[in-house]
């Protein structure tokens, strides 16, 4: 199990800080494309790689940089985060994605509704791709951040590039969040409630799977 350093306040003031920025970034330049047209699909799921990958450089040392429900969920799961720590960090999560909606809202008011997260075309798609791209992104997650023979240099890159790949073709369709705190947060402050159940179940299911794969993987028994 992971054994951080670090004073749990602190623990806890990263993973709010990132899930903020990661929502104020990548909902943000929703927004922004939206009103101006000028960032593109590419550049959006780019926006959210991009800070997924910072966040990840400069706060993965304090807290482990998860910045998503699903992803603490899964981690403990598989024994490397303590299941004492699960509720705490959902919390600072899903109060830094509101803060960043809010933020937003301020600063354009409610354009493309915060890039809240609802499905394209039917529920099920949605809920099933959901479900698969979170499970890719945790399998990636483990193996750059537990795994000892990975290079650990290369963690946030290689998170922040499945982040971004997800989102380049699944965005249009699912919204791509893989994530229950990036779509509570503009679900909230919008009220687009939309089947947002998908957008916790599936994640939470995904990132179990994905951790569980990696698991039989890793094994050595």
């Amino acid at each position: 199990m992971e054994k951080l350093k670090t004073p749990f306040a602190k623990q806890l003031f990263a993973e709010f800080f990132g899930t903020f920025a990661l929502v104020f970034v990548g909902c943000g330049a929703i927004i922004v494309h939206t009103l101006t047209n000028a960032i593109s699909h590419f550049g959006i799921a780019l926006s959210f790689g991009l800070v997924v990958m910072t966040m990840i450089s400069v706060t993965g040392h304090v807290s482990m940089a998860h910045f998503n429900p699903a992803v603490t969920f899964a981690f403990a799961l598989t024994n490397y985060f303590p299941w004492k720590k699960v509720l705490p960090y959902w919390i600072s999560q899903l109060l830094g994605a509101s803060l960043a909606a809010a933020l937003l809202e301020i600063f354009f008011g409610s354009i493309a509704n915060l890039g809240a997260t609802t499905p394209a075309n039917t529920t099920s798609q949605s809920f099933w791709l959901e479900l698969l791209l979170t499970a890719i992104l945790m399998f990636v997650i483990l193996a750059v951040a537990t795994d000892a023979k990975a290079d650990g240099h290369h963690a946030a890159i290689m998170i922040g590039a499945t982040v971004a790949m997800n989102a380049l073709w699944a965005g249009p369709i699912s919204g791509a969040s893989m994530n229950p705190a990036r779509s509570f947060g503009p679900a909230l402050l919008s009220g687009t409630w939309q089947a947002h159940w998908i957008y916790w179940l599936a994640p939470l299911i995904g990132a179990s799977l994905g951790a569980l794969a990696y698991t039989l993987i890793h094994s050595e028994k």
